[in-house]
């Protein structure tokens, strides 16, 4: 019998965590504060967690969402031009480039739904009523789809493949007119305090072939459905802690 001390376990973990920082490249991964702190622990693995919150510049309980401050169109970042100092100074001293918008984050809807866009390497996918004009000026080349739901991002979880899963009736018409393959789930159970329910594109990220779930699908009663969609397009399924699923708004891979 092998017995390991408690320093070679810890080199290992740490050859791990050190193996997995070389495959990703030194990632910044932006998620809510208020996620689990198991999900953060986990998410710690693959990157420099930064754990975002607001106060003051849009209601409670979307404050600490980063697809309310942050979108990406291909490889541009666009913030928000009031997402606070200190997370643009984050970025700035991680070499990561961005561009800002044109108009702030609000306090209520529309106006807080401005960056909450979803995009593809091929569509970008919005409200148009009320999208910041640098995303779309940003997005030549891409094609645009207009939907009636502001919190477009939050209800709908891009895939490859022209895949995606919503939570969102209107959303789900739309791009299946497109001739899209989209999963449609009930958000029932997904927790977004202050609201009877989250939505499920709010209550994950994706990176490569990694698709990273703030819960466990065990809890989610659609969860087989989409655990199933996910495995048909060869998707690694990292769920991050075992409880319901939880919408931080994105978890944003940078």
């Amino acid at each position: 019998m092998i017995i390991y001390s408690r320093g070679f376990i810890k080199q290992k973990k740490e050859e791990r965590i050190n193996l997995k920082a070389t495959i990703y490249v030194f990632m910044l991964i932006i998620t809510d504060n208020r996620i689990p702190e198991q999900a953060k622990e986990s998410l710690s693995e693959y990157g420099e967690v930064v754990r975002f919150e607001t106060k003051g510049i849009t209601y409670q309980a979307i404050s600490g969402h980063p697809d309310i401050f942050f979108c990406r169109v291909g490889t541009q970042l666009i913030i928000a031009p009031n997402l606070p100092d200190h997370y643009k100074k984050v970025l700035t001293q991680n070499s990561v480039s961005f561009v800002e918008g044109e108009l702030p984050t609000g306090y209520k809807y529309p106006e807080s739904a401005k960056y909450n866009v979803a995009t593809t390497d091929k569509y970008l996918i919005h409200n148009f009523r009320f999208t910041d004009p640098v995303i779309t000026d940003h997005a030549a080349g891409l094609d645009l789809i207009h939907v009636n739901q502001g919190y477009c991002r939050c209800n709908l979880f891009p895939l490859k493949d022209d895949h995606f899963i919503t939570s969102d009736k209107g959303i789900y018409r739309v791009l299946s007119n497109y001739n899209f393959n989209v999963l449609m789930v009930n958000p029932k159970g997904i927790v977004l305090p202050g609201f009877e329910h989250g939505f499920f594109g709010g209550a994950c990220g994706v990176l490569k072939d990694k698709v990273f779930v703030l819960g466990n699908l065990h809890y989610f009663d659609d969860g087989e459905k989409v655990r199933q969609f996910l495995k048909r397009l060869d998707y690694e399924i990292v769920e991050l802690y075992n409880g319901p699923l939880f919408d931080g708004g994105t978890i944003m891979f940078i």
